[in-house]
């Protein structure tokens, strides 16, 4: 069953080194067949309070395979990138 990863940023402190985790966060998702499907940096909020400016939908073969990669060497060296650079969170759900 597909699984989704949802990333939310919420605010960008550092937005070239927020670049700079995106190319070498980038390989890592391919290399564990992630795939982006959705997002952007252009939200509009229909219904509720939202104070995210952007996200990223992510698909997996399985959640399995979403937690490898999160937990993989690969991406846990690139993580701090992201966490000094921004104010953001993953949240990962299994497909219906």
């Amino acid at each position: 069953m597909p699984a989704y990863l949802v990333g939310t940023v919420y605010d960008v402190n550092d937005p070239e080194g927020f670049q700079a985790y995106r190319n070498v966060a980038l390989p890592t998702l391919e290399q564990y067949g992630g795939k982006f499907v959705g997002g952007g940096e252009s939200v509009e909020v229909l219904d509720g309070d939202s104070a995210a400016p952007g996200f990223v939908v992510i698909e997996f073969e399985s959640v399995e395979q979403a937690k490898r990669w999160y937990n993989s060497p690969e991406y846990q060296a690139v993580l701090p990138m992201r966490k000094n650079t921004t104010n953001s969170s993953l949240i990962l759900s299994a497909g219906m």
